[in-house]
C-alpha cells in the first residue's frame, strides 16, 4: 500500500528533537513554548514556538 508519507523522497536534513517548557501565567491563558533539545543559550533567542492550550488538539481527533 502506497502512502503519501511513502510517496516523499527522505530528507537529508536531520530531524532536531524538540523538548518544551509549560509557562504559568498569573493573568493569562499559560503557554507551552517548544524549542531544539540542544540548543545553545543564543539559538534559544530565536528558535521557539509558543501556544496556547487552546491550540492543541487530541491525536485521535486528528485520525
Amino acid at each position: 500500500m502506497n502512502t503519501d508519507a511513502d510517496s516523499h523522497p527522505p530528507t537529508e536534513e536531520p530531524t532536531a528533537e524538540l523538548d518544551h517548557a509549560t509557562i504559568e501565567n498569573e493573568n493569562a491563558p499559560d503557554e507551552c513554548a517548544i524549542f531544539p533539545r540542544e540548543a545553545t543559550e543564543e539559538e534559544l533567542m530565536t528558535n521557539w514556538i509558543t501556544a496556547h492550550a487552546d491550540s492543541f488538539v487530541s491525536l485521535e481527533s486528528m485520525q
